[in-house]
């Protein structure tokens, strides 16, 4: 799946303290940008490893050339299902699957991207390298996330689906909440 375009956002930081005597890290609401880069990424389920490629554009040819390289480390006789959203980068791809028939893509539904696992690492690489960071340059965006990629598949695992038991006050607001 890909990643919408990523700013490399400069951000002036420091650390202040607040009245009550803590020091917490303050980032100021002035920044400067410095160019956008878009990744493409693809979560394994089965092993939760995660692989990504940087782009400084996100047409179609970016989008195969990525899958090429997904692709060719499989045996051509391995099935392999790709789960995508609704981009039109992700479309019009037959002459693409034309050539390899052993990959299947399945689209999610229309404002159902979160069926698709690889949304819920893009929430992981957002709060953790992400959000409140500065980035000088796009090279510096470009190796946070090849740095975070790498670190996350040294301990990746799959994504364990749960069903959440809802009680009291919860139940009432779901409840509450599927009848407004």
């Amino acid at each position: 799946d890909e990643k919408p375009t990523i700013q490399a956002i400069e951000r002036p930081t420091g650390y202040v303290k607040t009245s009550s005597g803590k020091v917490v890290r303050g980032l100021k609401s002035t920044y400067k940008r410095h160019g956008t880069v878009n990744l493409f990424a693809a979560l394994e389920v089965a092993t939760g490893i995660i692989r990504g490629k940087t782009t400084q554009t996100k047409k179609r040819e970016d989008f195969q050339d990525f899958m090429e390289e997904i692709v060719r480390d499989y045996p051509a006789d391995q099935e392999i299902h790709v789960i995508l959203d609704n981009l039109s980068t992700h479309k019009k791809n037959e002459d693409w699957l034309s050539r390899h028939p052993n990959v299947t893509f399945h689209f999610t539904p229309t404002s159902a991207s979160w069926l698709n696992q690889v949304e819920i690492w893009f929430g992981i690489l957002s709060r953790k390298a992400l959000t409140g960071a500065s980035f000088p340059s796009k090279e510096n965006l470009i190796k946070a996330l090849e740095d975070f990629m790498s670190a996350y598949n040294q301990n990746a695992a799959p994504f364990v689906w749960r069903k959440r038991e809802v009680k009291g006050a919860q139940l009432r607001n779901t409840i509450s909440n599927l009848c407004n």
